[in-house]
């Protein structure tokens, strides 16, 4: 039998806050989290691109100094989100054995990775720390929060670039259908605004160069998009099963109702220009939610303000949804935060999450010129969902052609 599962607890970290309810504030009040980047590092490189949408509360201002030490920045900011679902969620009580992770990162610990080579040319081996390996390791998250809330149903990380914390998503969704665990802390984070992936993105003539208007360089669906903005931070979802939360007199944001996942098989950087297995991502999760894609009543875009990218991405949805595509609220909020990486997926899960709650798209800042081959219908105001119950879905594709999609209905208990 098929169970429902709950949304109980969220937290939220990027560019517009450092909770889940200061972002949903700034994101509905079209608040830009970009800015011209002030380290050293920017100049010393010469890189051509200055800008990035930065966590506007770094984890070191929030962990103690002996811990932070010991985590690299997207493990830093793994802790402070899933602390924030956690308490969100009431700290559930629940047997060690009984309490999942599921998390992602899309490449896991760059600075310390770097930093170490860094001191091994520069100081010698002796100098390199002996925590090195378990702070760069990519599952370093899922490792430290299980420590951290002592889970031990499981402990499992997705590295699937940019589809990362959807994917993980969808896995907690079937790991509590499958009986594995009675609550799933799931999500994603990343830190990866280094000089070496800004150099590289820039490099694939990915990142937007507008170093004049950084605020306005993402502009999802906009005729003179010119690239991604990098940026940072993570968010986390505890879900667990409606019996569970009602037994303990949870309160509930909505239901994760189904995931799908897909691989284009296509190419390593650029996604199926007729968006075929993002089509089928989008299809395999309204068959597990039971819906119809005559249901879906908001759509949050991956949209990551790419010329090449958002086209796909319409294409793909057109195929799902047909001329009904244009009557559906859809927000593209990379435009306010940038590009998380492996930690977007879990950032928007909670934007849609909140979108339901709330009854309210929010809105996608910096649309100057639609483009007429991506006519979404995209707002520059947030778009009122209505009072019926809503159906929505969060989309996530990724380098090597990785494609997550996750839907959640609202809750209306």
């Amino acid at each position: 039998m098929t169970k429902r599962i709950v949304v109980t607890g969220i937290g939220a970290s990027s560019a517009l806050g450092g909770t889940a309810e200061e972002n949903w504030k700034n994101l509905l009040a079209g608040v830009s989290g970009t800015h011209t980047l002030t380290h050293d590092w920017v100049e010393q490189y010469q890189l051509p691109v200055t800008f990035a949408a930065e966590a506007s509360v770094r984890p070191t201002d929030v962990l103690p100094r002996h811990e932070a030490k010991r985590l690299d920045p997207s493990t830093q900011f793994a802790l402070i989100v899933a602390r924030e679902a956690w308490e969100d969620a009431g700290s559930p009580d629940v047997a060690p054995e009984r309490l999942g992770i599921d998390w992602a990162t899309g490449i896991g610990g760059v600075w310390t990775l770097l930093d170490a080579w860094d001191t091994l040319r520069e100081k010698g081996p002796r100098r390199v720390m002996p925590l090195t390996v378990p702070m760069l390791m990519p599952n370093a998250g899922a490792g430290n929060l299980s420590l951290r809330f002592g889970a031990k149903a499981f402990a499992r990380t997705v590295v699937s670039a940019c589809a990362s914390s959807s994917e993980s998503i969808g896995n907690a969704y079937e790991h509590l259908q499958a009986g594995l665990a009675d609550v799933v802390i799931a999500g994603g984070a990343e830190s990866a605004i280094h000089p070496i992936t800004m150099a590289s993105f820039a490099s694939a003539q990915a990142l937007s160069k507008r170093n004049d208007s950084p605020e306005t360089a993402s502009r999802p669906g906009a005729i003179d998009r010119d690239g991604f903005v990098m940026g940072e931070g993570g968010a986390a979802v505890v879900l667990e099963t409606e019996e569970h939360a009602k037994a303990r007199g949870a309160k509930i944001y909505a239901y994760l109702v189904g995931a799908g996942v897909t691989a284009d098989s296509y190419h390593i950087t650029g996604n199926d220009p007729e968006g075929r297995g993002a089509a089928r991502a989008v299809e395999l999760a309204l068959e597990q939610a039971g819906a119809s894609a005559d249901e879906v009543t908001h759509i949050n875009a991956h949209a990551t303000s790419t010329p090449v990218g958002d086209p796909n991405e319409y294409n793909a949805l057109k195929n799902v949804f047909g001329d009904r595509l244009d009557e559906i609220p859809v927000s593209a909020t990379k435009a306010s935060t940038g590009h998380l990486l492996g930690g977007t997926g879990a950032l928007e899960a909670v934007y849609t999450i909140l979108a339901l709650r709330d009854r309210i798209a929010p809105p996608t800042i910096n649309m100057t010129e639609p483009d007429p081959e991506v006519p979404f219908r995209l707002s520059g105001e947030a778009q009122p969902l209505g009072d019926a119950p809503q159906l929505a879905i969060s989309n996530s594709f990724g380098f090597g052609g990785h494609n997550a999609v996750v839907a959640f209905r609202s809750y209306d208990g």
